[in-house]
């Protein structure tokens, strides 16, 4: 099977990383489903873009955090492609506050949408994607950073992963690879907001090349675990960030 007949799912993939991965693994030619929770405006402009450059797109909505919403996103899938390939479990969100003043409100939204939605997707994926199949998760650098204010969202990415590591060895037999990327500061609205331009030149002189990642730096490096040249990767973390950590 070659790329122009496989097909992709990328969670959270209606702006920022998302839609760049969207667009570059388009670009190599997988039929490519756009997962969005809310953005609907948006995830309809990337596919009308990607069928425009002569790809295959479809939009899918559905809550990660939502076990059943998940179930029938992978039923929408496979209904209109015949069956998944890849899967990048990119949707996420990061609220940021110091663990001692962490409202219930904040930890439960990112352990319900980082890690449990990573772990609905992943469920699905173990029992319904293709043999030769290709798995990326997302985690962050600030795992290795360990920067004040980003404890929870930074627990919800150690343990997503853990997870990484761990189905990479339940698939044993099936040529499957589970990897993560852990990216460091990237150029994204999440990223950018409520942050003051002093805080980010400073985060973008912290790794030796001196500049936030870019969207599509980071599909980049997605597109190599997906692809041919990365099937020997298999259970890592690749941090995507610069040389940060």
């Amino acid at each position: 099977m070659t790329d122009s007949n496989k097909v992709a799912l990328v969670t959270g993939a209606s702006r920022g990383i998302g839609a760049a991965i969207a667009r570059r693994l388009a670009a190599d030619g997988y039929s490519v489903v756009i997962n969005y929770a809310g953005s609907v405006g948006p995830a309809e402009e990337l596919a009308a873009a990607i069928e425009m450059a002569g790809g295959r797109a479809l939009t899918a909505q559905a809550d990660v955090s939502d076990a059943r919403a998940v179930t029938r996103l992978f039923d929408t899938v496979e209904a209109a492609f015949g069956g998944i390939d890849v899967l990048v479990n990119n949707a996420g969100i990061m609220k940021l506050a110091p663990i001692g003043q962490s409202e219930d409100a904040l930890i439960d939204s990112q352990i319900d949408i980082n890690l449990k939605g990573t772990i609905h997707t992943l469920r699905e994926a173990a029992k319904r994607l293709r043999d030769g199949g290709r798995i990326v998760n997302f985690s962050t650098s600030v795992v290795g950073l360990k920067l004040e204010t980003y404890g929870i969202y930074a627990a919800t990415k150690a343990a997503v992963e853990t997870l990484t590591g761990i189905l990479a060895k339940e698939l044993r037999g099936r040529s499957i690879t589970v990897n993560a990327v852990a990216p460091g500061p990237t150029a994204t609205a999440l990223f950018l907001d409520g942050k003051t331009p002093e805080l980010v030149g400073h985060l973008a002189k912290m790794n030796p090349l001196e500049r936030l990642g870019s969207p599509e730096d980071i599909a980049a490096v997605v597109a190599f675990l997906v692809g041919p040249d990365g099937g020997w990767v298999n259970g890592q973390v690749l941090r995507a960030n610069g040389g940060m950590i």
